[in-house]
């Protein structure tokens, strides 16, 4: 058998998991889904599960993952013979996740094409030409594929020479655009408006749906329910801290969900764009943004750079858990794995592509195509992933397993183990079914 790659340190492991778990769950999709569902309140909802619900599901996945050192379906079933579903229901997620997450990380390649060859100079209505430049089916489906080739060749390398490169560079720099944004952000005329719609709690305003919106989004937005931290964490040595990490990855992603939210909101507000504005939120306000901004050209190129970078790290470890599955540690296995993968789930996406131009009619429950896959994946699929995860953990593991892997590398570890076991077998499943049930009008 080949041997198990590992990460060369603990900051690139958290590096490139907090680069997965944060990508266009935070950046992207927060802003968008927090302004059609309630503002603050969704905000403080989502905080709550990513803390509460988030966090123990976030190092039930480290456990499982660095325990077996093995992908997600040979690591259940290792542990379980006969629960490796829950990994196939994550590899399956994260191909339907990747095949319309792909779509968004071409519309960020048009962005960054037509900014560095000046094509947005002197626009003025950004609005119009983000629904221009989604409708045309060629640039949508051709920059679709663009993001996926740059995918596979990333995940092709590998961990090391792959993954790890690129992602111990990319988040940080993100962290300092962020800040520059944010400080002019907060200087335009009305900014405190949108503050307030994001800090202000307005319960009025969030809904059932919204409250699963939120279960959806904190699992989404830490790469949760698709078995990716089974897969990241086998390749952690056994002298790492797993719940310094899970933390470091948790409150990272917390800090990037309130700096986007200090980002965008009081531009939204300033600029007079409705904070409902969908997924299309984030290329039509920080363009007006940046246009307001002393060198706003050379700003806004480089945090499209940087976007397209943390959308990428989330890219990669979609991909890569399901080529970990069928490569098995093999290196020749893997290069043909994910180009053929890659190239599949290129294919799926190709309709979720063209759902905002000449598909743009076809609905399910009135939603297009792009908007089932995503509602499919963040609101069925990644809760129901994490509840199996929820069970599996404290039902299926050994104690002296899980004593183990929490007091490798911290004593804090033995100080939670009771309460976090609690938390996963009974405080996590049942908040799970409960807002599902309401969801769906049943209580």
């Amino acid at each position: 058998m080949a041997q198990q790659e590992q990460w060369a340190s603990k900051l690139t492991f958290i590096l490139a998991a907090a680069g997965s778990a944060i990508g266009l769950g935070a950046i992207w999709k927060f802003p968008y889904v927090a302004g059609n569902s309630g503002g603050g309140a969704f905000f403080l909802v989502f905080l709550l599960f990513t803390l509460l619900v988030g966090l123990p599901l976030l190092l039930a996945e480290f456990v499982i993952g660095r325990s077996t050192q093995k992908e997600a379906i040979s690591a259940y079933r290792s542990i379980a013979p006969g629960w490796e579903f829950i990994g196939r229901i994550g590899v399956f997620s994260a191909f339907v996740l990747l095949s319309f997450y792909s779509v968004i990380g071409g519309w960020i390649l048009l962005y960054f094409g037509a900014s560095i060859t000046g094509y947005m100079t002197g626009i003025d209505n950004y609005e119009q030409l983000f629904g221009t430049i989604i409708s045309n089916p060629w640039t949508a489906v051709g920059s679709q594929l663009a993001f996926i080739l740059l995918t596979i060749i990333v995940v092709a390398r590998g961990i090391k020479e792959g993954i790890e490169k690129a992602s111990k560079w990319m988040m940080p720099a993100l962290f300092i655009l962020f800040l520059i944004l944010i400080a002019r952000s907060l200087t335009l005329d009305g900014a405190m408006e949108g503050v307030r719609f994001f800090l202000e709690p307005d319960f009025s305003r969030l809904t059932s749906e919204g409250i699963l919106f939120a279960l959806g989004q904190s699992f989404f937005s830490l790469s949760l329910g698709v078995s990716v931290m089974v897969t990241y964490s086998s390749y952690l040595s056994k002298t790492e801290s797993l719940t310094r990490s899970a933390g470091s990855i948790v409150v990272m992603n917390i800090f990037i969900t309130i700096l986007s939210g200090l980002a965008i909101f009081p531009a939204v507000f300033s600029l007079g764009f409705e904070p409902t504005a969908g997924p299309g939120l984030l290329f039509i306000v920080l363009p007006s943004v940046f246009a307001q901004m002393p060198a706003g050209t050379f700003f806004f190129i480089a945090f499209l750079a940087l976007f397209l970078f943390a959308t990428l790290t989330s890219a990669f470890s979609m991909l890569e858990i399901i080529v970990a599955s069928v490569a098995k540690n093999s290196r020749q296995r893997r290069s043909k794995a994910a180009w053929w993968i890659g190239i599949a789930i290129f294919v799926v996406g190709v309709p979720s592509a063209l759902s905002y131009g000449i598909l743009g009619n076809i609905t399910f429950f009135d939603k297009i195509i792009f908007d089932v896959m995503d509602y499919l994946v963040s609101n069925i699929m990644l809760p129901l992933g994490a509840l199996l995860i929820s069970i599996f953990v404290p039902w299926k593991m050994k104690r002296e397993v899980l004593v183990a892997e929490l007091t490798d590398g911290s004593n804090f570890g033995k100080r939670i183990l009771a309460l976090w076991l609690l938390v996963l077998k009974y405080f996590v499943p049942i908040v799970i079914i409960v807002v599902f049930l309401d969801a769906l009008g049943i209580i």
